[in-house]
């Protein structure tokens, strides 16, 4: 089994554990994108979700966050949508076979490096290690929407919402380029605001 297709299994079983139905209130997928003590060789993925409920105790609050990020900023997401509900990738208590399988690629591939290495072979393949685990976040998110997992497991298509904790200007980019556009227009509109602003 690749890495890809441990990340794939483990993105289902994490679906089968989210909360179903319209009563659930559930309108996004998170995945965060993290790493442990901040070493691009050691990534993971928390897979989570946000619920309306949330969204509806945060704008009840007396100085209540706007809108936009109540429902979609992760600094306002509960456990459930920032620690998410499974972690994949280098974890070694909750995915010690995600991280074997991730370090195994890395070398093969030529992206591992030891800490007593040159620091520009150091940087260049943090660089690739970071980039690389981005595109596969991407591509399981684009997974998830083609082969109907999101549909079959909530009952309909929701966005998956992808931000990396080290790198918040990302997740602009990394959401765009893992959902069909309808999915998220709400969420694009603040960068699509910046756009405009910065134009």
């Amino acid at each position: 089994m690749t890495f890809r297709q441990h990340m794939r299994q483990q993105a289902a079983r994490a679906l089968s554990e989210f909360p179903t139905g319209p009563e659930s209130g559930l309108y996004t997928v998170t995945f965060r994108i993290d790493s442990v003590d901040q070493d691009p060789r050691f990534p993971y993925l928390a897979l989570g979700y946000n619920t309306e409920a949330e969204v509806a105790r945060l704008l009840a609050e007396p100085s209540s966050p706007e809108p936009w990020e109540a429902r979609w900023s992760y600094a306002y997401f509960p456990p459930s949508g920032l620690e998410g509900v499974r972690v994949i990738g280098h974890d070694e208590q909750a995915d010690p076979r995600g991280a074997e399988l991730h370090r195994q690629e890395a070398r093969a591939a030529g992206l591992w490096f030891e800490d007593d290495e040159p620091e520009h072979v150091r940087d260049e393949r943090a660089e690739r290690l970071d980039a690389h685990f981005h595109e596969l976040c991407v591509d399981l998110a684009r997974q998830l929407h083609t082969d109907g997992d999101l549909v079959r497991a909530l009952g309909r298509p929701l966005p998956v919402i992808l931000y990396d904790m080290f790198d918040p200007d990302a997740m602009f980019a990394l959401t765009r380029a893992a959902n069909p556009p309808e999915l998220v227009a709400d969420f694009l509109s603040a960068d699509d605001e910046s756009a405009d602003c910065a134009g």
